[in-house]
């Protein structure tokens, strides 16, 4: 529990650590929720996010920009925050499978939750916003791409170099 709270805190914080590149800014939540399915395994890893977001909708500002509150998940992007409870829980699966998962599958196993987070975003995105999933992907996928490759990398590497250290009973998903 200690360690989920730690991560959800983590994402928090990532959402005030910023690489300002053009065209999209890129925050840091995804690698911290990368960090913590891979490390805290599926069922930690998802409840590091719902620590994440009820810090959040309680009032304060963890989220993207300095948000916070309900309107956050029921507004356009807020598919995005829900999509981290379940891409966390993916990562924590996916690794999980091997006994001992390379920095290969790894890096399939943060992409595969990173797929999940778009799945969800995108589908409130054009709900919400009332675009078609086509326009929808345009402006809530693709500008953060290489973002997302570079934090899946860092991730990969990270995972790689301190999960042999890492000495946490993972419970089964």
């Amino acid at each position: 529990m200690i360690y989920a709270s730690l991560f959800g805190a983590g994402t928090a914080a990532g959402a005030y650590l910023i690489i300002p590149l053009p065209p999209v800014p890129i925050t840091l939540q995804t690698l911290f929720l990368g960090l913590a399915g891979a490390l805290l395994g599926a069922r930690l890893g998802a409840l590091s996010q719902v620590i994440y977001l009820l810090i959040g909708i309680i009032g304060l500002p963890v989220f993207a920009g300095g948000k916070a509150g309900l309107g956050v998940l029921l507004g356009p992007t807020g598919g995005y925050l829900f999509g981290f409870i379940a891409g966390a829980w993916v990562i924590g699966v996916l690794v999980n499978l091997k006994e001992k998962p390379g920095f290969g599958w790894t890096i399939v196993a943060l992409v595969a939750g990173t797929v999940v987070i778009y799945l969800f975003g995108v589908a409130q995105l054009s709900l919400v916003a009332r675009l078609s999933i086509n326009k929808a992907i345009s402006v809530g996928v693709l500008p953060f791409l290489i973002g997302d490759t570079v934090k899946i990398l860092a991730a990969a590497y990270v995972v790689k170099r301190i999960k042999p250290r890492f000495n946490i009973q993972v419970p089964p998903a």
